[in-house]
């Protein structure tokens, strides 16, 4: 059957029944393209609107609105099959709120093209339009999910997703295996996997770029505070900036208020604030306050100044030379924080976070030799 930008083939799937078989016919499948349109706006949680699955050149749309996961669909998304999705974070977070479970084993075709190319972020268009040479449409990117019934064109659109995904991840399997890379697509994708069943709510202070700006006090109240917001936002479900953004916990920890007088006065810190969560807040900045000096975090040191700044840009210059030879991008060997990271524990002279797998093959040697080699001139100087 020859497929049709225009017309794809599709099943709308509105009943458990239909559900489960669709499942059935997909049971021997080696490969299965997975796909999720939702809304996030004003929650924590993504709302799932649209879950688009395929194993062929005809997809399945499922209405979570009026359809609930099925046993039969949870065993498929957990059952041999590789499971195809490309920029799979928030899908997850979809599955893993819809149907309990995530897809695996995973691919992501956004992560594998990181491997043959130096555009890891390269967008689904320009991913089918690289590997197939065909134009999907982008009308219904920004469409209303949540609308029934969904337009004609929305249908097509979420359907040549998954039917496209099968092609792409096709050529890409091809040339990865030619390069011997397609074990560390895989190793990769199961990392993702198993980062999305973490808990990450107690590191999302390291996100802030402004740490080294804080003492080790002021870097604990702003920890607990991001800690608390993370509980609260998903307890309330709401966006975590309609609580209270970053900014303004940590302007709260650059000030460590100690009564609601001096909370009002932070910047940015609002009225209503004040008033719903003050006590919350003034609360986390006590318990930073009273926290034994041998239990607060290290400090974050200046990343525009030394010692930090020649160890990072000689550690950046190893694995930019190592990604070049491999004609990938250096963050797909190494992210600037787990480079951060390496830099300050080594500068603490703390056990060092190496890479491992084949990452490790490729850096570690290099990676250990510039510390070394820093370490002693530090020695000698």
């Amino acid at each position: 059957m020859l497929l049709s930008i225009a017309s794809p083939s599709y099943h709308w799937i509105d009943t458990p029944q239909a559900l489960d078989a669709a499942c059935e016919k997909m049971a021997g499948a080696d490969v299965i393209a997975l796909d999720t349109e939702f809304f996030r706006e004003s929650s924590f949680f993504p709302v799932p609107a649209l879950i688009q699955f395929a194993c062929d050149e005809t997809a399945y749309l499922i209405d979570p609105l009026v359809t609930d996961c099925t046993p039969a669909f949870k065993a498929l998304l957990e059952n041999d099959a590789t499971k195809l999705l490309h920029a799979s974070s928030e899908d997850l977070d979809v599955f893993q709120r819809w149907a309990g479970v995530l897809p695996t084993p995973l691919i992501d075709t956004q992560i594998a093209q990181g491997f043959l190319s130096e555009n890891p972020g390269m967008g689904y268009q320009k991913l089918v339009a690289f590997w197939t040479g065909e134009t999907l449409p982008k009308e219904e990117t920004r469409s209303d999910w949540l609308e029934r019934p969904l337009s004609e064109a929305q249908c097509h659109y979420a359907a040549l997703d998954v039917i496209y995904l099968l092609k792409v991840w096709s050529h890409q399997a091809e040339k990865l295996a030619a390069l011997g890379r397609l074990h560390w697509v895989e190793q990769e994708c199961q990392a993702v996997v198993a980062q999305a069943q973490e808990d990450s709510s107690e590191q999302w202070f390291t996100r802030q770029r402004q740490l080294w700006r804080l003492t080790p006090r002021q870097i604990d109240a702003y920890r607990r505070m991001t800690t608390w917001r993370e509980g609260e936002a998903r307890r309330r479900d709401l966006p975590r900036n309609w609580l209270v953004s970053d900014k303004v916990l940590f302007a709260i920890a650059d000030a460590m208020p100690q009564n609601r007088f001096e909370l009002a006065n932070v910047e940015g810190v609002k009225p209503s604030l004040v008033k719903k969560e003050g006590d919350a807040l003034l609360a986390l900045v006590k318990q930073a306050h009273m926290c034994p000096a041998d239990a607060l975090p290290a400090a974050w040191p200046d990343p525009a100044r030394p010692p930090f700044k020649p160890l990072f840009k000689a550690l950046k210059k190893v694995i930019t030379a190592q990604a070049d030879e491999l004609g990938v991008a250096p963050e797909v060997l190494m992210r600037r924080r787990d480079i951060e990271q390496l830099v300050m524990q080594s500068l603490a002279n703390e056990p060092l976070s190496l890479p491992s797998d084949w990452r490790g093959e490729c850096l570690n040697p290099s990676l250990i030799h510039v510390l070394q080699e820093h370490v002693l001139q530090e020695e000698t100087k």
